[in-house]
């Protein structure tokens, strides 16, 4: 006889999803030749931030301290205007006004990289030591079985 299925134990496991370790785009955005990456990362970042267009030239003005107009904002996210390219501090100030972390994690991604939130470094460097100790220990080891084998 068949058990019936149990609906009253949670399931942890089918609403959960860890949560996001590294920042970046995703990859369906990041595809393409480079020009019409980057127009497409700066539309994007545009379109999810909750500030206008304006609002972000305005604080990417005073993050800068020189003006960014809207247009200027316009063709920077434009594939069509391909000679308008953001400079890097610009895209820094883009970061800043739009608060799209995922921005930080593209160009580290195009080398094999990741970025992670600085609360992670501790982790990652405790991981790393661990990893070293465990290291350490097998070849400590494999000198102590060789030496009371006597193989010298």
């Amino acid at each position: 006889m068949a058990r019936a299925p149990d609906r009253i134990t949670l399931d942890l496991f089918r609403d959960w999803e860890p949560p996001q370790v590294a920042v970046a785009p995703r990859e369906e955005e990041t595809r393409g030749p480079l020009d019409l990456v980057i127009t497409r990362l700066i539309s994007l970042a545009i379109k999810k931030s909750e500030r206008s267009r304006e609002e972000i030239a305005q604080q990417m003005s005073a993050y800068l301290g020189r003006t960014i107009s809207k247009d200027t904002l316009d063709a920077w996210a434009s594939p069509a205007k391909a000679s308008n390219r953001i400079p890097l501090d610009a895209f820094v100030a883009l970061i800043d006004a739009t608060a799209d972390h995922d921005l930080l994690g593209w160009l580290p991604a195009q080398h094999g990289y990741v970025v992670v939130p600085a609360r992670y470094a501790d982790l990652i460097e405790l991981h790393l030591l661990e990893e070293r100790e465990a290291e350490i220990a097998r070849r400590k080891a494999a000198v102590q079985a060789r030496y009371r084998g006597g193989s010298r």
